[in-house]
């Protein structure tokens, strides 16, 4: 059996690739080195496990893509990511500290919670309006 990436650390790498998606349209093992600040040799390794794992597939130009699984899993994450950010930007929590908060909360907050969040984050929005 395939070892493991960590639950969070398998949210956060195919977070940043669909980002790098969005951004670049192509991504590639140094794009995500630059952008999470990890080394070569660890992008490496996490990209075989996630391989591995079925989540992102790397074609001959070594450009990584993400998978069906992986790309709900990423997109699921990405949008709490963007809600809890919102949310503590609209409480007072100044950049980048709501980004670097909303990263660590989106990890483990269970999907019920979220939900309650989103409904009272629209309701707070359409009060301000």
């Amino acid at each position: 059996m395939p070892s493991k990436v960590s639950h969070e650390s398998t949210e956060d790498y195919l977070e940043t690739i669909l980002i790098l998606q969005k951004r670049n349209h192509v991504v590639r093992s140094i794009d995500i080195v630059n952008e999470m600040n990890f080394s070569k040799p660890s992008i490496s390794i996490a990209m075989k496990k996630l391989r591995e794992q079925g989540l992102v597939e790397m074609d001959q130009n070594g450009h990584i893509s993400l998978l069906p699984p992986g790309r709900e899993i990423a997109e699921r994450i990405y949008a709490r990511h963007e809600l809890l950010t919102k949310v503590l930007n609209a409480i007072g929590v100044e950049e980048p500290v709501a980004s670097d908060e909303a990263c660590r909360i989106e990890h483990v907050i269970d999907d019920d919670t979220y939900n309650k969040i989103n409904a009272f984050y629209e309701k707070f929005m359409k009060e301000q309006a």
